[in-house]
């Protein structure tokens, strides 16, 4: 019988789902923001005191682990995304808004800089009431300001699956600088956050 019980211990360990990279442990938060290509997403969190890890991937559709080239079509509903997980007790998800809208264009629909299609579109995905309440409130604000000119377009959705990109997109920028750096330059992205938040563009 204790044989048995071992076992079956050995077989619930085995075939429990695997932890994923944005999985927060006790005592961490995840928030998921989409803000075009999750190759620069990444960087102004990672530098951001209080974040854990972030995870580039895709949300939003209904295929389950879809692949790179699936999302790059724009026929699986899904948005490149980035996964972070954080310590709410160093980091608050205030902050995280903030450090999102100075990296986005919230003006442009179906598109992020020389990235078009909806895959590339912003978006805030909320996990709870409070998530969405905060998520409005900024977006509210930033409207209010009428230092865009122009509608903010950046959707704030319901949390959906969240599911990681293959593993040569995480950290892209720190595994492939040059190619990072050219990507963004051709991008056209820092220049037009620029012109977008001027001296706070990229904010962190």
């Amino acid at each position: 019988m204790k044989r048995f019980a071992i076992l079956l211990g050995l077989w619930a360990i085995l075939t429990a789902p695997a932890a994923t990279a944005e999985t927060p442990a006790a005592g961490e938060a995840v928030a998921i923001f989409a803000g075009g290509c999750f190759w620069c997403m990444e960087p102004p969190y990672d530098k951001l005191d209080g974040v854990i890890r972030t995870t580039s991937g895709y949300t939003g559709g209904e295929k389950a682990n879809p692949t790179y080239k699936e999302v790059s079509s724009g026929t699986t509903g899904h948005i490149e995304a980035v996964a972070i997980v954080y310590d709410p007790a160093r980091v608050s998800y205030e902050e995280l808004l903030h450090v999102f809208w100075r990296n986005i264009d919230p003006v442009r629909a179906n598109a992020q800089f020389c990235d078009a299609g909806p895959q590339y579109r912003s978006a805030i995905f909320y996990g709870n009431a409070r998530e969405k309440e905060l998520a409005e409130a900024s977006k509210a604000e930033l409207e209010a300001s009428g230092r865009l000119g122009l509608p903010i377009v950046t959707e704030i959705l319901e949390a959906a699956p969240f599911y990681p990109a293959e593993s040569y997109h995480q950290d892209y920028y720190l595994k492939n600088p040059a190619r990072y750096a050219y990507y963004r330059w051709g991008c056209g992205r820092d220049q037009r956050l620029k012109q977008i938040w001027g001296d706070e563009a990229g904010g962190h």
